[in-house]
């Protein structure tokens, strides 16, 4: 497995990713709707444009399957390929981010145990809650800090 932080953030690399991330998504946000995946698939592009550090992971072909953003040191985004999950990308990818950009903050929905279970795992703490998540919509959000 091979870490990257992407600064050339090109076309063909924004579409692989956004492939990464709907696959993620489709496999962990199980309270999403089909509709709903697809009208936040719109804003995919440009976070990852926009966020400050973007870390990919690639398998052996050179192909993204998983990656992260990073805002200071909270952790925006962290995705994994349906096909990559349960191999210890995320782990690699959130120590890499932990020790690299000293990553010590996170949200999580509360709706996606299994990535809260992982963050638990991996040092994070539920310190704070919302009913809303930041678009206002009802997904609850964890906030959870590395302890």
């Amino acid at each position: 497995m091979k870490i990257i932080e992407v600064k050339d953030r090109n076309q063909p690399l924004m579409e692989q990713l956004l492939k990464v991330w709907e696959s993620s998504v489709k496999a962990t946000h199980l309270f999403l709707s089909e509709d709903e995946i697809e009208n936040i698939k719109k804003y995919v592009p440009q976070a990852l444009k926009e966020i400050p550090y973007l870390i990919i992971t690639e398998n052996e072909d050179k192909i993204p399957v998983g990656f992260m953003g990073i805002v200071e040191q909270h952790l925006e985004m962290l995705f994994i390929s349906h096909e990559e999950r349960g191999k210890g990308l995320g782990k690699e990818l959130l120590k890499y981010g932990i020790e690299e950009y000293s990553v010590n903050d996170l949200a999580v929905n509360e709706q996606n145990p299994l990535a809260k279970g992982f963050y638990e795992h991996m040092g994070f703490e539920v310190y704070k809650r919302t009913e809303r998540d930041e678009q206002g919509d009802p997904y609850p959000l964890l906030y959870m800090r590395l302890v």
